[in-house]
């Protein structure tokens, strides 16, 4: 008996040792091993700009961009943990409220500034950017509300016919975008003028981008905010409490659908606020949708559902490993191998649900 428990944990041993010995080879290789791309061919060893040793402010801005980049993911993810994770409703049209939500920031921008199809940073001043945002959070959380209200209620507990609804819901948001949004074209919002700069970081010994950290400080700002709501108000602690035991907690005279309806507002909104985000950042285009659902799902799988902190560490874990595959991987040529950075964020999900299937700070149900 004891030989075939030993047998067993040796079996379990073996592969959490071969991942942790790959996972300790990658930080070398960033750190120490990779070089810098010659003039001709490359090997191996030959990145975008060496390793950690040869271009430390090239590794530090890969840093900054993967943290920055995390900001982002939680702010779309946290909504989608919230309603996904927490309300265990499979809202496959989360996606579709981020790309309506920076459309619309788009469109009122424009409306309120007067200008063009693009329009300079120096042109536009934060109400400009703030009341665009917040009249798309605002227009989404309707939107959710509805669906959730008309088509979700009656529902719930039935994962195959809420999917089945909500990607219906999601193609006629997508349809209806083409139709009235510049026909689907890339569109961005302007920040505020003021971010439009560099700014000085001495710790680092670099000059960054403000924009970018104020994407992150959004993020984080967002993240504060949701523990506060969920932790340390009435609100928050009945939305956990129903979902552990929901006939207990209507039994105590809770309001329940109540509850779960503002919860799905406040998940909506935040993807509507994260597709402002987003379309300030880069930009919102037709097919985005998809994209963004898909990055919502692997983040809420990682972390583990119903976890904020788990939104936060998925989020972290996804943006630094996709910023690092995208300049780390090696550069042996033209048509190698940068390209494949988008493989390694599902690299990760696979390591994480081998080992631990709920997730890093999931609970099994």
């Amino acid at each position: 008996m004891s030989e075939r428990l030993a047998q067993v944990d040796v079996r379990r041993l073996v592969p959490r040792l071969v991942v942790g010995l790959l996972v300790a080879f990658v930080l070398l290789y960033v750190l120490v091993l990779a070089s810098p791309p010659p003039e001709v061919g490359g090997t191996w060893r030959t990145t975008t700009f060496g390793s950690a040793l040869d271009d430390w402010q090239s590794f530090t801005r890969t840093l900054l961009n993967g943290l920055t980049f995390a900001g982002l993911l939680f702010i779309v993810a946290s909504g989608f943990s919230l309603i996904f994770g927490l309300m265990r409703v499979v809202n496959m049209a989360h996606g579709s409220f981020y790309l309506l939500g920076g459309y619309i920031a788009y469109e009122v921008q424009q409306k309120m500034t007067g200008q063009g199809y693009t329009i300079p940073g120096i042109d536009v001043n934060t109400w400009e950017w703030i009341f665009p945002a917040l009249v798309a959070a605002a227009s989404i959380g309707i939107v959710g509300l509805i669906v959730q209200q008309v088509f979700l209620r009656w529902n719930q507990g039935q994962e195959l016919r809420q999917a089945l609804i909500t990607i219906a819901i999601s193609v006629i948001i997508a349809d209806q975008v083409i139709a009235h949004f510049n026909e689907g074209i890339a569109s961005s919002v302007t920040w505020p003028g003021w971010t439009n700069r560099l700014v000085q970081l001495p710790l680092l010994g670099l000059d960054y981008s403000l924009a970018r950290l104020i994407v992150l400080a959004l993020g984080l700002a967002v993240g504060v905010g949701l523990w506060l709501w969920l932790y340390r108000t009435r609100t928050g602690m009945v939305i956990r409490a129903g979902v552990d035991d929901r006939q207990m907690t209507s039994a105590l005279g809770v309001n329940i659908q109540l509850t779960f309806a503002i919860a799905f507002v406040v998940g909506s909104a935040l993807a509507a606020f994260g597709g402002v985000v987003g379309a300030s950042q880069g930009a919102v285009a037709s097919g985005q949708d998809g994209q963004w659902l898909l990055n919502s799902l692997v983040v809420v799988i990682i972390g583990g559902m119903g976890s904020l902190l788990g939104a936060a560490a998925g989020s972290l874990l996804y943006g630094l490993v996709f910023s690092f595959a995208a300049v780390y991987l090696p550069t042996t040529g033209d048509n190698c191998c940068t390209q494949y950075s988008i493989v390694f964020t599902f690299i990760l999900l696979a390591l994480v649900l081998a080992f631990r299937p709920q997730g890093l700070f999931g609970k099994f149900s």
